[in-house]
């Protein structure tokens, strides 16, 4: 009898929400993915550089070019300079990066602070390095983090803190306090700080982005991990990126030329000459915030309570007031009798207790949207008692 690693391990409940919407033709708002276009611009270089045949391996840290002009706008962004020869990396893609420093950074027996709730993805690439995961809940209604709970979780096994900012799938940024207390806790520890920054761009409400890269007690400590999909919606290109200290990222590349080696070359070449010019990453907050808030408008009759993203292109749908079904029976229902998918919350919990809560992702063309709030708003309170 074979047997993985991840023996327990099943197919995605994102893959099986996907499925479903395709099997009763539903609209998909559990895809983690935009459905808007990618930068015409940005399209032309891509088949620019395919056509002239810039089709082979690229080198393992990435091509030089992307990654001088990746730190050079870290600077500009966060005040943080990075040495573009030892200190950055190009990967295939996030989950590939988030793994990959995982296996260069965990050993047998050591363990992982994450908040939860939290990618699976992350809890897997633990496991199989032979860590231990250990779970600290992020507080209701607004998923803050407790961090005198943080406190007691740590002790000398403590050798990672996974830090997802702004988050998936609660849309939670971090604030100032959030930032001072992880300096506080991990100063003189021997912690390092894996930190998924893709969404670095998509903040709202006058919020700030808070970077490990501009804090120079994190920096010095963290890996920091970014990616051109959300922004430029190419999450299919597969292209992300890591920096993090000389002594960090030597060891992140040990494992990477085992494990990623090459990354799109025509991609990193077309990106490279596309981000020379461009700033509309500078205006990417404000259209996802149109959407969010156009969503949020049309959700307003419905008998769904809405916990508001501050960032991402998820957000958070509270059923309480609706059924008392599971968030996979309600999911599961929404699809079949409403034409509407959605993510059970609990697919981001490691222990599946009953959650009444569902992520929706409002990266979608207006028309969806609001066909979409039309079809939830019709949902009813099936218990009129409640």
């Amino acid at each position: 009898m074979v047997s993985s690693k991840l023996p327990t391990s099943r197919r995605s409940i994102i893959a099986t929400m996907t499925d479903l919407a395709k099997e009763h033709n539903a609209i998909d708002l559990a895809l983690s993915v935009s459905d808007l276009p990618s930068p015409e611009q940005l399209v032309k270089l891509m088949h620019k550089y395919v056509s002239e045949g810039y089709n082979h391996y690229a080198p393992m840290e990435g091509i030089e070019p992307l990654r001088r002009v990746i730190v050079d706008r870290i600077k500009q962004l966060h005040n943080k300079e990075y040495n573009p020869n030892t200190e950055i990396t190009i990967t295939a893609g996030s989950t590939q990066a988030m793994a990959t420093t995982i296996s260069a950074m965990i050993k047998e027996g050591e363990e992982v602070l994450l908040f939860e709730p939290v990618s699976e993805s992350y809890i897997s690439a633990i496991e199989l390095n032979g860590g231990r995961p250990v779970y600290v809940n992020l507080k209701k209604p607004d998923f803050h983090i407790d961090w005198d709970e943080v406190k007691k979780l740590m002790n000398a096994k403590t050798r990672m803190i996974i830090i997802n900012n702004p988050q998936n799938p609660t849309g939670r940024v971090m604030n100032e306090e959030d930032i001072n207390q992880l300096k506080r806790l991990t100063n003189g520890t021997r912690i390092v700080i894996l930190a998924n920054e893709i969404f670095e761009h998509i903040v709202f409400d006058d919020e700030k982005h808070r970077s490990m890269s501009s804090v120079p007690e994190l920096a010095e400590r963290s890996i920091v991990v970014s990616s051109f999909g959300p922004v430029y919606k190419i999450s299919g290109w597969g292209i992300a990126y890591v920096v993090g200290p000389e002594k960090l990222m030597s060891e992140f590349r040990k494992i990477q030329q085992f494990q990623g080696y090459s990354v799109n070359t025509p991609g990193q070449f077309a990106l490279a000459e596309f981000l020379e010019e461009d700033n509309k990453y500078e205006e990417i907050a404000d259209f996802y915030q149109g959407r969010r808030n156009y969503f949020n408008r049309l959700m307003s009759e419905s008998n769904f309570e809405i916990i508001p993203a501050t960032g991402t292109y998820y957000e958070i749908l509270d059923y309480s007031n609706i059924s008392d079904e599971t968030d996979v029976e309600f999911a599961m229902r929404l699809v079949k009798e409403y034409g509407v998918s959605v993510l059970p919350l609990s697919a981001f919990r490691h222990e599946k207790t009953k959650s009444r809560m569902l992520r929706i992702c409002f990266a979608r063309n207006n028309d969806v949207l609001e066909e979409a709030a039309k079809r939830l708003c019709a949902v009813p309170v099936l218990d009129p008692a409640r």
